[in-house]
């Protein structure tokens, strides 16, 4: 007896220190302390949560004793919150209120963000600035070689991602050099295409979603960011629901939680049900095991497995592309996803079987050929992308090796690719039943 209680003791010790392991509370750290203290001079108060770094996650949020559903997991303020309308009342309100055309909502808080962190220690800001990250891994600060290793449709929305920067940059430098009165240095030197690169990683990947009336100085874009220091400390899961408005009558940003967390544990909150490609194209990570991920099907990867022959093949791309079933077609955990499905059985339609197509797109069985060449269809395209995942995977590794300064945004990509072929084979094997079935 006595030796397995003893064993049920090292056991809990085991289990205390691996937990205790998991994470590192932070909340000693210089950096956190005067956060803290900024914010409780704006009126915020808390004792549900502390700053930890966490083994999976990184940077986040503990909660000191237990949660339950319902709980308020944080109140800030309205003073803590930074929108446009702190913009407006800073020194830049008067040079955004004369500018023509009018700057967006977006480029005003990126503007302020980088003039405040050029102010160092001259900012109101400074305990937030401080905190915030250095380098972001958006898509947009991915390197070419990088990128390149991205499924295809998220390889294309992180050159968009790019391009569409450093079109921002370039449109923004009269405005910026606008603003000369203010500095003693170059503008140039100031609002540079890093600087602007960094302030809106910022606002795309730390700003909750909050209304603003539209305001004359502003371009037609929505006004609907704010930052919120400290909140912005809370990691994403796909597995918990919270509820998150601004209380119009308490002046703040509320988070309540639907879900319970244990004391000491990482007190997460939920972006949205992303899939893991906009997860890493808005935000930068990737979430494991996350059941909203999916692995996309291309239109050109889709048409290979077609022949070229078929006198009807044109009409039936058009059919597709008019009716939007070339885009979102998916491998899901619970396999192809019907709109995947559809598109291959239009694909698959016999001569004497076109006039059917529009039944076949409401899902209406044309013909068990039908339905057996599109599950075929299916699988082969499934093999293909498990091969290329494969390959890919590998290409990694040898880069990581090779690479040494890319080797935090290679993990990223391999996480995104690993995440896939998990999808894949759970897909393969899913269509292998069907086909076992059928």
């Amino acid at each position: 007896m006595k030796k397995s209680r003893g064993r049920t003791g090292r056991k809990r010790r085991r289990k205390h220190l691996k937990s205790f392991m998991d994470r590192v509370n932070c909340s000693h750290k210089l950096e956190y302390i005067k956060l803290q203290k900024w914010l409780k001079e704006r009126g915020f108060e808390d004792s549900n949560l502390r700053p930890a770094e966490f083994l999976g996650t990184g940077r986040g949020l503990m909660a000191t004793k237990a949660l339950q559903p319902g709980d308020l997991i944080i109140s800030l303020p309205e003073k803590c919150l930074l929108t446009t309308g702190t913009v407006l009342s800073s020194c830049l309100g008067g040079y955004i209120v004369k500018w023509k055309p009018p700057v967006s909502p977006l480029l005003a808080l990126c503007t302020f963000l980088i003039a405040e962190k050029h102010a160092g220690e001259k900012s109101a800001w400074k305990p937030y600035l401080d905190v915030l990250p250095k380098t972001y891994t958006c898509p947009a600060c991915l390197d070419h070689d990088v990128i390149n290793l991205l499924p295809k449709p998220l390889k294309k929305k992180a050159q968009e991602q790019k391009m569409m920067i450093q079109e921002l940059f370039r449109s923004s430098k009269a405005f910026f050099s606008s603003l000369q009165p203010l500095f003693a240095e170059n503008t140039g030197t100031i609002f540079n295409s890093s600087a602007l690169e960094w302030a809106w990683c910022t606002v795309n990947t730390r700003t909750i979603y909050m209304k603003h009336p539209h305001r004359e100085c502003f371009s037609l874009e929505p006004d609907v960011y704010a930052l919120a220091p400290y909140l912005d400390l809370l990691n994403h899961s796909p597995n918990v629901q919270v509820k998150a408005a601004f209380n119009e009558q308490a002046r703040s940003y509320e988070i309540r939680t639907n879900s319970q967390c244990k004391k000491n544990q990482e007190v997460f909150i939920c972006y949205g049900p992303h899939d893991n490609q906009r997860l890493l194209l808005e935000y930068g990570f990737v979430a494991m095991d996350n059941p909203h991920s999916s692995v996309y099907v291309s239109a050109g990867t889709l048409l290979k497995y077609f022949s070229p022959l078929d006198k009807q093949r044109k009409a039936k791309v058009a059919i597709l592309k008019d009716h939007d079933f070339l885009e979102n077609l998916t491998f899901g955990w619970d396999g192809p996803s019907w709109r995947l499905l559809t598109a291959l059985k239009v694909l698959s339609l016999g001569a004497d079987e076109f006039a059917c197509w529009r039944r076949t797109l409401l899902g209406d069985v044309t013909s068990a050929r039908n339905e057996q060449q599109a599950l075929d269809t299916a699988a082969k395209i499934c093999q293909f992308l498990i091969e290329e995942t494969q390959h890919v995977l590998l290409q990694i590794s040898q880069l990581k090796r090779d690479k040494e300064n890319l080797k935090t945004h290679l993990a990223l990509v391999e996480m995104l690719r690993s995440e896939d072929l998990k999808i894949l084979q759970k897909s393969a094997e899913i269509l292998c039943n069907l086909n076992l079935t059928t």
